[in-house]
């Protein structure tokens, strides 16, 4: 990471370089897709991908009652609508079988969110996508090399867009973010809406954006790239053993695994109706734990003129209640591990 870092610094450029084009290579490569577009964020990269599809004010975009805000803020970024569908009550990830329903004449995308690291079933969504003629772009945010039968998250979808926010699998040192995509067209107007609606300097085509990922980003992310799929493992290995030391707690539920996908375990989120009570007796023991996600996005303020109130997604509330994300992170060692599902026990066997 040192010498990536001295590297950049010494070559005297900063954007839109070497760096950067070679890690773009390096994820379409991982990615198993023809094309990485490498951008400011992750909430970037599903602007930039509704924006060059030519969704905007007008259009709806079905979207996961159950999600990180970034997902809407997104779609309301371009001037169109979330819709939102509640999600499977097992994986917590948006539900083929309830997208139906809330496709209308208006719809023109479904953005599918891996969420927690899990991959979404891609085949039916796609199926569905494909028969009304809608555009689908993936948030892979969470989801760095999970698949769905056998094919990779963020190569299902026109356009995908993912996040390397610190604390992703894999994570910049700062704010970063990536395209991707099969269709050449698609990765030359994200290009240029990335630059200033610029291909060559000074020649501007279209109104774009300054939403690059610089030089540095790119280096770092180039270094731990080569370690990710070990990383993937080792978090796989941990959720594991969380699995075996859990499994007889009935007052939890455990992280559930679509037969035909992977898990990337951004997050292990278990869930129990005395969330609260439990997140606060960890906290006690030393032990931080987080809440993923405490309001639902129907219910934050921001997002209040779509008219929706308390009830209106029952599922994902529930969520919202019983939701607890535990301590994964490769390296984290078993008796770590055993440690805190030694006091989750202890605390359902006191209570």
């Amino acid at each position: 990471m040192v010498q990536a870092f001295e590297k950049v610094y010494d070559s005297h450029w900063y954007i839109m370089g070497k760096e950067l084009k070679s890690f773009e290579e390096e994820y379409a490569n991982f990615n198993e897709v023809a094309y990485a577009i490498g951008v400011s964020n992750g909430l970037d990269a599903l602007f930039l991908s509704l924006k060059a599809l030519g969704i905007g004010k007008g259009d709806e975009v079905i979207v996961p009652s159950n999600t990180f805000i970034a997902s809407l803020l997104a779609v309301s970024s371009v001037g169109a609508t979330p819709v939102l569908v509640e999600p499977d009550a097992f994986s917590y990830n948006l539900s083929p079988k309830n997208i139906n329903e809330r496709i209308s004449k208006n719809t023109k995308a479904i953005m599918p969110v891996h969420l927690y690291g899990q991959a979404c079933e891609m085949d039916e969504i796609k199926q569905i996508a494909d028969s009304n003629k809608l555009f689908i772009v993936e948030d892979n945010a969470q989801a760095h090399g999970a698949t769905f039968k056998g094919k990779m998250t963020g190569s299902w979808g026109d356009l995908n867009a993912t996040s390397f926010y610190p604390g992703k699998n894999l994570g910049a040192i700062g704010d970063g973010g990536a395209v991707t995509t099969n269709k050449l067209e698609l990765a030359e107007e994200i290009r240029m809406l990335r630059n200033y609606g610029s291909k060559i300097k000074y020649n501007n085509e279209v109104r774009g954006h300054n939403m690059r990922l610089d030089e540095l980003q790119a280096a770092l992310l180039s270094v731990k790239l080569g370690h990710l799929s070990n990383w993937t493992y080792e978090r796989n290995i941990i959720a594991k053993l969380y699995g075996e030391m859990l499994k007889d707690v009935a007052e939890i539920t455990l992280p559930f695994v679509h037969t035909d996908a992977t898990h990337s375990y951004h997050l292990y989120v278990i869930r129990t109706k005395k969330r609260d009570e439990l997140k606060n007796m960890l906290y006690q023991m030393g032990i931080e734990t987080l809440i993923h996600y405490p309001i639902p996005p129907h219910m934050q303020k921001a997002y209040a003129y779509l008219g929706h109130k308390s009830g209106d997604f029952p599922l994902a509330e529930k969520l919202s209640k019983t939701s607890l994300s535990l301590p994964i992170w490769p390296g984290m060692s078993p008796s770590q591990v055993e440690f805190i599902s030694h006091q989750i026990k202890s605390f359902f066997k006191r209570n």
